[in-house]
């Protein structure tokens, strides 16, 4: 992978992906032989050093082709399809460092902080497991990209240093930010020595928690549409039969995605004929019938003629129907008059009630509870701090990744008195409340310019006026307040100080799901929806019947 610049010293550094000869012999023709990639050699060397490009997993085949991807990954099977192109790197440096004999001692990268993405994370756990294993000795999991130019990539940086055998590391945390944009930038930093787990976390590592019963069944990704033809605006809602063909208004409902709960809502409507037969549909509702058929059965043509995979081909038999329906989505919102939603992929990682009549997109992140004492711990730092180190970041801006299986499905909600847990719904509700009122009230106000200036008023820096007068009306202090107190009452729940570091929480959280787990395991579930939860899945509990939890 790369073209690697022969060393003239003990080192290699290289700094561009070549082109197709990177990982492709060449035909006679001077084509590259896609049919029989190989691995190219790397000089040896000392220490290995770089900064490789980033591409997310996702992007491989738009940005280098879909032969040259083939090629990669048929190249060197070791690294996910879904990893980021830069784990490509580490995994060629890390074979290296662990091979009998090598002279390579360490090799550092810069790379972006999606390295602690769950695909890049399960490149490193596999070396930090080997036999021949090797150690993070210095890491850094979230760092700005502080060059001064208009031009400069608004990304995030990680950077990791590897050494053969079992060492403890080096592990840098970013503490404070300011002036970024300026030539000066200015950070505060901390460090401990400490094991450094494939998350580039130290302490408790928050990738060995198991997944709770108790917390099963209820959470969900949004729907996966697979067609943009599902989404329709108020006006074309009419010319599709709305108003005139029976029943067709509980199949056009309100639908929101990522950038609709945090900016400002495009009002999109979405069709779904989730549970309807073909003929069904085409006989009820021949116009909507009718607007499927040009739109989302022609781009899955498409994508069958691109991509014939025996998926596409599935989803081309069913245009009518979303691609990935979400039946436990489904299940666990039935009844319910609103649920909790996060967005996947966030710079804040903000809970909210939405109505239930609403359908979630595939970047929504789903709790199938009405009860505001889970909107309340969800909101709370300790379940925020633990979002932050088992989800990880996405790579550009300082974006958080909220994980169902890594982050909601081992969490370890607390056991409050009756008191605390009436004390944290009361003050979810008004959190909630106060949001969506500020919302209403202040032209122009997003969710995400509310926790902005939240940022700023918890940072002490002095506001210009206009700014101060926008917090003022956004009701940002009163926001802030709020989760302060919804800090200190949860943290009460579980018996623990409200000031614990980072690290601590993650270590309470890891120790306690592995007391919840051994309760499960004996037969005592803690389940937090029992009347839904018990009926479908209670076979799972020991002595019983198993049946799949989603």
């Amino acid at each position: 992978i790369g073209d690697p610049v022969p060393a003239q010293t003990a080192s290699i550094n290289f700094g561009r992906h070549g082109g197709y000869d990177a990982v492709l012999a060449q035909k006679e023709t001077g084509e590259p032989d896609f049919d029989n990639p190989r691995v190219p050699d790397w000089p040896e060397a000392e220490f290995i050093i770089g900064n490789p490009p980033f591409i997310g997993g996702k992007d491989l085949r738009s940005k280098l082709g879909g032969g040259y991807a083939e090629a990669l990954w048929k190249a060197n099977p070791r690294v996910p399809k879904s990893a980021d192109f830069v784990m490509q790197w580490w995994d060629r440096a890390a074979l290296i460092l662990t091979r009998s004999g090598t002279p390579l001692r360490r090799f550092g990268f810069v790379t972006t902080n999606s390295i602690t993405q769950a695909f890049s994370r399960r490149v490193i756990q596999q070396y930090l497991d080997a036999e021949r294993r090797l150690s993070l000795v210095y890491a850094i999991a979230d760092h700005p990209w502080t060059k001064a130019s208009r031009d400069a990539a608004a990304v995030r940086i990680a950077m990791t240093v590897a050494k053969k055998g079992e060492h403890p590391g080096e592990l840098i945390e970013v503490t404070g930010e300011q002036a970024l944009d300026s030539d000066t930038p200015q950070l505060r930093l901390a460090q401990t020595l400490s094991v450094i787990h494939s998350n580039l976390s130290g302490g408790s590592d928050s990738g060995i928690t198991e997944r709770l019963l108790s917390n099963g069944g209820i959470g969900s990704r949004g729907v996966q549409l697979m067609g943009s033809g599902f989404i329709i605006m108020p006006n074309q809602a009419a010319a599709l039969g709305l108003g005139r063909r029976e029943g067709l208004d509980g199949h056009i409902r309100p639908y929101l995605n990522g950038r609709d709960l945090l900016q400002r809502s495009r009002g999109a409507l979405v069709i779904d004929l989730f549970g309807l037969a073909e003929t069904e549909v085409r006989q009820r509702f021949p116009e909507v019938y009718q607007h499927l058929l040009s739109t989302v059965r022609q781009g899955r043509a498409e994508q069958v003629a691109k991509s014939p995979t025996a998926d596409a081909k599935a989803y081309f038999d069913t245009f009518w129907l979303h691609g990935k329906a979400r039946p436990v989505l489904r299940n666990a919102l039935a009844g319910l008059t609103r649920f909790v939603a996060t967005v996947e992929t966030s710079k804040h990682r903000i809970f909210h009630f939405l109505d239930a009549s609403i359908l979630p997109d595939n970047m929504l992140v789903t709790i199938g509870s009405d009860d505001a004492f889970h909107l309340g711990v969800l909101s709370s730092r300790i379940h925020t701090e633990w979002a932050w180190q088992a989800g990880g970041w996405l790579g550009v801006g300082n974006d958080s990744r909220y994980s169902k299986s890594r982050v909601f499905d081992p969490f370890s909600f607390p056991d409050p008195t009756p008191e605390q847990r009436t004390r944290i719904a009361e003050l979810a509700e008004e959190l909630d409340a106060t949001r969506k009122t500020a919302l209403a009230e202040v032209p122009g106000l997003t969710m995400t310019e509310l926790y902005n200036l939240r940022d700023k008023l918890r940072s002490g820096a002095a506001l210009p006026p206009a700014e101060q007068d926008r917090a003022s009306a956004a009701r940002a202090g009163i926001v802030n307040r709020l989760h302060e107190q919804i800090d200190e009452a949860v943290a009460a729940a579980y018996g623990w100080p409200a000031d614990l570091p980072p690290s601590e929480i993650a270590a309470r959280l890891v120790a306690l799901n592995a007391e919840r787990a051994a309760e499960e395991k004996a037969g005592h579930v803690r389940w937090l929806r029992p009347d839904y939860q018990i009926p479908r899945f209670g076979g799972a509990v020991k002595g019983k019947p198993k049946r799949p939890l989603a």
